[in-house]
């Protein structure tokens, strides 16, 4: 092993420097040239390659900061690239040339950092000849299967937390009800972990379909006992029980999945007309994904960077670097891709959400109403 590189790919999340930090200065400190990838697999596949020397310098410092200094996109899939022809951007697969030109530029080994979708192409890149590839668990959503946590999560649910809490006085101060989108996807995570450390008296996850009467009878109850504001936190991608989920963009050729959103201004307009409580929704978007990562998170992203080295030193295999219990391991990308790893609706933070009250939607007629 003598040349690494390091890539970034999908949506931002908070520790990405962290990591890119971490596995240059392992790889430097045993003697490896180490390469940054801009923009995903866009610094390669470009007309002008954008391939970025990282020495000591280059990572000098990096480890607090939010975004990435490689850049990141959401659409370089080699395998759906855009291409103009005839004036016309059209999806072609490009992962013959993207593969040639690791080879080109004398890689050994990618360290990609990347949820599902990135780590499902870089397999996929590795049946086309990729050389190995350590991939290291990067999303906020938590959504990853074969690892406890991914780094950026708790960066995440800490921002959302310190908005519901903002929230918080200002419905109070106009007695209304504020409903909260936030992100995750297909996953629960971030609204039920900011929702029950937030104070919410609703929590929305894709994993408990809901009924839209459970949740006004929640909030009649909680104005009968003198409270007259509420906070419902919602998942982007919950869904009502026999409906599909809220869609804002459909997909694309270029983009697999497509785009969750505004299912809290559709339910704020609902509670409104049912109840007669004012309400408001509030999107939070990229506010979760951007700032300085958290101790918590910059430390997991430098635990995982580290281990990808040290994997890439000491054996053969590809796999994705990931926390088992209190272990940092490599695990098959087959344990990996292809799947979500949602939230445990029987489990104890469901549980703990239950005991204080929190309506999840699902409970039986009249749980909360007032004696």
């Amino acid at each position: 092993m003598t040349r690494i590189a390091i890539n970034t790919g999908g949506g931002d999340a908070p520790g990405l420097n962290a990591v890119i930090r971490a596995v240059a200065l392992s790889a430097l400190n045993r003697g490896w040239d180490v390469l940054g990838i801009a923009r995903g697999y866009d610094g390669l596949l470009c007309d002008k390659p954008s391939v970025i020397q990282l020495d000591r310098s280059a990572v000098r410092g990096i480890a607090h900061l939010g975004g990435t200094i490689l850049g990141t996109t959401n659409r370089g899939d080699p395998f759906r690239y855009p291409v103009e022809r005839d004036g016309v951007m059209v999806p072609t697969d490009r992962s013959e040339l993207l593969v040639q030109r690791f080879r080109d530029h004398g890689i050994d080994a990618l360290v990609a950092l990347g949820g599902d979708g990135s780590l499902a192409l870089a397999r996929r890149l590795m049946e086309r000849g990729l050389p190995r590839v350590v991939g290291v668990p990067k999303t906020i959503d938590n959504d990853l299967r074969g690892t406890n946590v991914t780094f950026g999560f708790c960066t995440a649910v800490e921002t959302t937390t310190e908005a519901l809490d903002r929230l918080h006085s200002t419905a109070q101060a106009h007695r209304r009800v504020m409903v909260v989108e936030v992100m995750g996807r297909d996953a629960g995570w971030i609204a039920l972990h900011a929702g029950i450390a937030g104070s919410a008296d609703v929590i929305l996850i894709p994993e408990i379909p809901f009924e839209f009467e459970r949740v006004c009878e929640k909030l009649h109850d909680r104005y009968a006992r003198g409270s007259e504001f509420a906070i419902v936190v919602v998942s982007e991608g919950a869904k009502e029980l026999g409906h599909d989920a809220t869609y804002k963009q459909d997909k694309t050729a270029f983009k697999e999945h497509a785009v969750l959103g505004g299912i809290a201004e559709r339910l704020a307009r609902r509670i409104e007309a049912t109840t007669g409580f004012e309400s408001r929704s509030v999107v939070l978007g990229h506010l979760q994904r951007g700032g300085s990562p958290i101790s918590f998170d910059r430390l997991l992203a430098q635990r995982l960077g580290c281990a990808a080295v040290r994997y890439l030193a000491e054996t053969d295999a590809s796999g994705m670097i990931a926390q088992v219990g209190d272990d940092i391991r490599l695990v098959p990308f087959e344990q990996v891709v292809g799947g979500t790893r949602g939230v445990d609706v029987g489990g104890d933070t469901v549980a703990t959400g239950r005991d204080l009250g929190i309506c999840f939607g699902d409970e039986a007629p009249q749980t909360f109403t007032s004696a």
